[in-house]
């Protein structure tokens, strides 16, 4: 039986790769969101994915069996799992019929596998969680999601978040879009269990780095503040339609040029009911500073 689509609905959580895409482009938050447009897979991305398979599962084994061979080992299978789930990602390697590409991108893979065993020993670690779904809902009503690659505890009780990454680490002056992901995290296992973690930590397999940062109480109400500024965006902007472009270097990975006013597209048809623009709001759908703020463009890498 063929299931019937979903009519479209106004968005009703934030994570931070959609906070990411709504601070990064207003439209591209519509295409992925309401429109629920589609998009290619990517090569970068599904590497990605496959490497932060691997090191979950390596975890399944005891302390003493973690070790690079053993994490190799993990690939060709996990890639597998990977395709089952996901058939459309054969279309990645498709006319590669020596099989080259795959195996030069398998390759990638095992590569940034192997450099974790440099930054992080993973026999003296014993994640308390792998992969974790987390989501709580803000005093606000704002309900926020998302899932955490690592927590850690310690026997004190300490806990720090950890963030795989298979890129390089950005410049200092582009740190902040992984740390505010970072904060986001923060901010959610603070308001579920009432613990502000002491560390966050991103491991950058691409380049073999791990950047660090302690967080207080006053990051995680300021992230709270500016995620509540930014949901006040979102919803204007889906009560009234007007999902502006925001054009960035960015714009050159983006699968819907097509449909995108800056290349001279038209995008679908707005699928939700619209209100008029009251007057007092910018041409961007926000008022006041916070608002300003909350659309300001930040960064958030991918896997």
């Amino acid at each position: 039986m063929t299931s019937v689509p979903r009519p479209p609905q106004p968005p009703t959580s934030l994570s931070p790769s959609r906070a990411s895409d709504f601070m990064q482009c207003p439209l591209l938050y519509r295409f992925r969101v309401i429109d629920k447009l589609p998009e290619k897979p990517s090569e970068a991305a599904t590497r990605g994915t496959l490497v932060h398979a691997v090191l979950e599962r390596l975890f399944d084994a005891p302390a003493a069996d973690r070790t690079a061979p053993r994490a190799r080992a993990l690939i060709p299978g996990q890639w597998e799992r990977l395709l089952e789930s996901k058939p459309e990602l054969g279309e990645l390697f498709a006319g590669d019929a020596e099989g080259e590409r795959l195996s030069r991108w398998l390759g990638e893979a095992e590569r940034l596998v192997e450099r974790w065993f440099s930054l992080e020993d993973p026999t003296r670690l014993e994640p308390a969680e792998r992969e974790l779904f987390v989501e709580t809902e803000l005093e606000s009503g704002l309900r926020l999601r998302g899932v955490i690659d690592r927590i850690d505890v310690a026997p004190t009780g300490d806990v720090r978040i950890v963030d795989y990454k298979t890129g390089k680490a950005p410049r200092p002056e582009y740190a902040e879009g992984p740390l505010f992901q970072m904060k986001f995290y923060a901010l959610v296992i603070w308001r579920l269990k009432g613990i502000v973690p002491r560390r966050l930590q991103l491991v950058y397999l691409g380049s073999g780095d791990v950047l660090t940062y302690d967080p207080v109480v006053a990051d995680l109400e300021r992230v709270e503040r500016k995620l509540l500024a930014l949901w006040e965006a979102i919803a204007l902007a889906t009560e009234t339609g007007d999902w502006r472009p925001r054009p960035t270097k960015l714009c050159g990975w983006c699968d819907h040029q097509a449909v995108c006013p800056e290349f001279g597209g038209t995008p679908p048809v707005y699928p939700l009911s619209v209100r008029p623009a009251e007057s007092g709001e910018d041409d961007q759908g926000r008022m006041g500073p916070d608002r300003a703020e909350a659309g300001r463009p930040v960064a958030l890498e991918g896997r």
